[in-house]
């Protein structure tokens, strides 16, 4: 099932299922209980197909994206957390941050992970039974803040207004059996920046939930992002940065395209 998540006109949000032809039937419960489809249609503005719990995030989890940087592969998942205000969805606007000004705003395609119920000590051959489904994800990342203006923490790079979207479709387990075997990229303005797979990454989906949920309680509705593979801008040479005017999109196969306009904050 491919779940979204709608403001329809009068205002209200709803979860729907996304049918053949994108229209879509309202989802009747508890999306992280017992939920059934209606019948009833309804029609509106996409919106992240999640309100997450809590966004965790994995850094240098693609072997290219560890050689383009120069960077040893790591011996256990690094991990930062993007805080909620970060959260967009499909066709919104992410937002170059001016008023604490930053000139390198990066890309990174990801896919994110959905918890469907509370998880701890979670063993890696059961770790794919927490999981309520995948949708796409773009890690954008504010490289100067991120390197050099966060006190060697990556957290205030990582988490401004908009730099997480998500969408445009929350795909259920059962249409994604492997989430280490799919084909993902990264598009700005038309020309492919990121081309690669899920199986390229150092530590799979499984090891990643046993790894955050050791001694730790993964609410029903966090969200993991799962890291980049190679070609984000700051592995250029030379480098490309996000401009007011762009359009980035990224796409991950079984779950579609997330596109998002670029501009630049009003102060």
């Amino acid at each position: 099932m491919k779940i979204v998540r709608v403001r329809t006109e009068s205002g209200s949000v709803v979860y729907g299922a996304q049918q053949d032809g994108e229209s879509i039937l309202k989802l009747e419960g508890d999306i992280f209980g017992d939920f059934s489809v209606s019948g009833e249609a309804v029609s509106g503005k996409l919106l992240a197909p999640i309100e997450p719990t809590g966004i965790l995030c994995i850094g240098l989890n693609y072997r290219a994206h560890a050689a383009e940087t120069n960077s040893k592969l790591p011996e256990h998942p690094i991990l930062f957390m993007k805080a909620l205000n970060a959260v967009t969805g499909p066709d919104a606007p992410v937002v170059l941050p001016r008023h604490l000004n930053s000139t390198k705003v990066d890309y990174e395609c990801e896919l994110a992970v959905v918890i469907g119920k509370a998880a701890k000590n979670v063993s890696k051959a059961d770790a794919l039974s927490y999981v309520l489904g995948y949708t796409c994800a773009n890690d954008v990342s504010a490289r100067d803040w991120q390197k050099h203006g966060g006190g060697g923490q990556w957290c205030r790079g990582k988490t401004f207004d908009t730099f997480c979207p998500l969408g445009p479709t929350l795909v259920t387990t059962d249409e994604i059996p492997n989430p280490n075997a799919l084909a993902i990229s990264t598009t700005l303005n038309g020309e492919q920046m990121q081309g690669s797979n899920t199986a390229d990454m150092i530590f799979d989906v499984p090891t990643l939930i046993e790894f955050l949920s050791g001694s730790t309680t993964l609410l029903p509705g966090t969200v993991i992002l799962t890291g980049t593979p190679a070609g984000v801008g700051m592995g250029r040479d030379p480098y490309v940065w996000l401009q007011p005017g762009d359009t980035c999109t990224v796409e991950i196969e079984g779950i579609g395209q997330l596109t998002n306009p670029i501009v630049e904050e009003e102060c």
